[in-house]
């Protein structure tokens, strides 16, 4: 048994609990007056002395010996016969005294560290004198003197055997007057008798914990105390007493009263899912009283968007592992739901046996409005980016938008261009007028120039009467053409014209109409190319691209991607009526390594199907599509990338993302990575990357 051992408190009922000790005062620790052997020498030499202990403690010792020492002196001493599981200990001579003629020295020595002494069962049993010369006293006495707990023992007549120190502070009592009497004399608790809790641990031969009880003082006032009992066996398996340890019970109120000052709230269940204990943080957040809450299972009382498979509390029992900072919704006494943020954790009693779960959460809806407040700064009309490039295109929009001038957006599909035509219309003078949009790039030459400017009854062999076109609609307000880039040449021409003269003609007439409309155009193609090549007319390139915007692609402004998913999320919720608490940092992991080649529109797709798969609670990967879903690299394998990395295998999850997005070129990578091609060649075949380069290809 070690001396530390002997120092632990336990938290639990039913474990001996000794004085919690400041580690810097070495006079709470326990000083046991042990004689063993030791050798010692000075810490520069090589001569050995031999000494004998008067006592050993975790910080010093006492020692005789015939060594030459003097203090301040650094030496090393070893046990001399084996004893003791510590070998070269090292201390400083804090004092020196002689014993008599034969020149024998008594020394103090500090340890420059402190010293887990294991001694030996048959040592720890010895007897020896008390230090206060109180006659003969035992070690295991020693031992129970040193406990805060009050711990008694009886025989088979019920008779006290035993009473420490602790149960003397607690009761009142004198050890000499406890002794010898029965429990029932002493304690006249409310047990005593057919509940007694020690009869029965007795009866069963198993230990009984943690049982609320009242004893009586000395002094006649009734005490509350927790209470655990066990068997007293013979090497036969037969009762010969008992031994009861107690605790007042203002150690659970003391424990009660700082949950209940606790800002979080805090519960417990039992392993049938029952609410066992809700502090006053947990009422307050639910609106529930206590009362009601304790007994109920905790779905019935939080009715979370997590209850069922994806429940906290049944995770970390099931992983054994905490859950922690997960954010989700609770529903309050109202109604309402609460955003909060749970940490949950299995509980154990000191056998290690599961005897429930403990779960904070931590009321969010402040957080929630601050947040709320933080995201409208990162937001223009319906785009939501706090990237730089996006911020710019933010800056300058509510000018060009107050101007009539035609407006040219560039960007590759699902970047979010018809979002930024619609904002230009939103803050512009034509706000109140209509806002229509039109795809050029879906519809054949004829189809187009019907659809932009309307045609007469008769212009085709099925028109029966006049049609509207887009250009008519969206008079006093915008035009947005979309897929600019791909109309027809001579579509061109005719749009030019539109554009040079604000009039049109319907087709089939010969009648001219002013168009009071603002056009805002878009195309995912380089139109700068097209004009160079002659496949778009210059003259349109320069009406249409007055104002340019240039939207960058969501991999080149990831740090928008939790920012775009919390929104699709609460916009899924609201639209689905779900209550999906967001995504898991599992799955946006996965989502800020992915390229994006569909962009923000791909974004959206990829949430909408995780609400598909999500049952409740938060968006897991397995609820992502393909090849998304539980993503890993084939080269890292089950790695947890939240974890430090050797620089190798940071350099091998470099190279092989660089090549996978390069489609396995390796002059494409060498270019991206600024390496040779000798060098990427080299480390391919150092990572075992060839591999999965005929994969690829394959």
């Amino acid at each position: 048994m070690s001396l530390y051992q002997l120092q632990d408190e336990h938290n639990e009922m039913g474990k001996m609990s000794i004085a919690q000790t400041n580690s810097n005062d070495r006079r709470s620790l326990v000083r046991m007056p042990f004689n063993l052997k030791f050798r010692i020498r000075e810490d520069s030499g090589r001569q050995t002395f031999l000494a004998t202990s008067c006592d050993i403690h975790p910080c010093g010792i006492q020692l005789e010996t015939d060594a030459p020492v003097v203090p301040q002196m650094d030496v090393e001493l070893w046990p001399e016969d084996n004893i003791l599981d510590t070998y070269y200990v090292h201390g400083e001579i804090s004092w020196v005294k002689t014993l008599n003629d034969s020149g024998r020295m008594l020394c103090g020595i500090n340890f420059k560290r402190r010293v887990d002494w294991n001694i030996p069962l048959p040592v720890l049993t010895k007897t020896y004198t008390s230090p206060k010369g109180s006659g003969v006293m035992t070690s295991t006495d020693f031992i129970l003197d040193s406990i805060v707990d009050g711990v008694f023992s009886v025989d088979q007549n019920w008779r006290l055997t035993s009473f420490n120190r602790a149960a003397e502070e607690l009761t009142g009592w004198k050890r000499e007057d406890a002794l010898g009497k029965t429990c029932k004399e002493v304690f006249k608790s409310n047990c005593c008798g057919t509940d007694c809790v020690l009869a029965e641990s007795i009866d069963s031969k198993k230990p009984v914990e943690n049982k609320s009880v009242f004893i009586t003082h000395a002094n006649g006032t009734r005490i509350g105390a927790t209470i655990s009992a066990t068997p007293l066996l013979d090497n036969k398996n037969n009762v010969v007493g008992g031994v009861q340890v107690f605790r007042s019970a203002k150690a659970s109120m003391h424990r009660a009263v700082i949950l209940d000052n606790i800002a979080d709230g805090v519960f417990t269940v039992d392993t049938n899912w029952r609410v066992t204990s809700f502090n006053k943080a947990a009422e307050r957040i639910t609106g529930l009283p206590r009362e009601v809450a304790i007994g109920k299972p905790c779905s019935e009382v939080f009715h979370a968007s997590i209850c069922g498979e994806s429940c906290a509390i049944a995770c970390s029992i099931s992983t054994g592992k905490p859950e922690t900072n997960r954010c989700i919704t609770i529903c309050n006494v109202d109604g309402a739901r609460v955003p909060v943020s749970i940490c949950a954790a299995p509980m154990y009693d000191s056998n290690g046996n599961l005897i429930g779960g403990v779960e904070t959460f931590r009321d969010l809806r402040v957080v929630k409005a601050l947040q709320k407040k933080i995201f409208q700064r990162e937001r223009l009309g319906d785009m939501i980016s706090k990237s730089a490039p996006m911020k710019k295109i933010f800056d300058i929009l509510p000018q060009i938008s107050q101007s009539e001038s035609n407006v040219l957006i560039l960007g590759e599909s699902g970047t979010g261009k018809e979002l930024i035509a619609w904002s230009l219309h939103n803050m512009s003078e034509r706000r109140k007028g209509p806002f229509v949009a039109v795809n050029c790039g879906a519809l054949p030459d004829t189809l187009l120039e019907s659809e932009l400017f309307g045609c007469k009854a008769g212009a085709y062999t099925d028109a029966k009467q006049d049609r509207q076109g887009r250009f008519a609609a969206a008079e006093g307000g915008t035009l947005f053409l979309d897929e600019i880039g791909d109309i027809s040449p001579a579509m061109q021409v005719k749009l030019l014209r539109v554009l040079e003269t604000k009039c049109y003609e319907p087709l089939g007439s010969s009648r001219t109409i002013k168009a009071n409309v603002r056009i805002v155009s878009a195309t995912n193609r380089d139109v700068e190319r097209l004009v160079q090549e002659g496949k778009f007319r210059d003259d349109l390139f320069y009406r249409l691209n007055v104002a340019k915007l240039e939207l960058p692609l969501l991999r080149e402004r990831a740090v928008d991607i939790p920012l775009l998913v919390e929104h699709f999320v609460e916009k899924l919720n609201a639209e689905k009526d779900r209550d999906i608490g967001g995504v898991s940092e599992e799955a946006l992991r996965i989502l800020m390594s992915y390229d994006f080649p569909g962009n923000i529109r791909e974004l959206q797709n990829i949430i909408e199907y995780a609400f598909i798969l999500c049952p409740g609670g938060l968006i897991q990967p397995d609820h992502l599509p393909s090849p998304l879903a539980a993503q890993l690299d084939p080269v890292m394998g089950g790695v947890d990338l939240n974890r430090p990395l050797p620089l190798t295998q940071i350099e091998k999850r470099a190279i092989f993302s660089a090549l996978t997005r390069n489609g396995w070129r390796r002059m494409a990578t060498c270019r991206e990575l600024g390496i040779s091609k000798d060098t990427l060649r080299r480390k391919i075949a150092q990572f075992g990357l060839d591999v999965q380069e005929e994969l690829a290809e394959a």
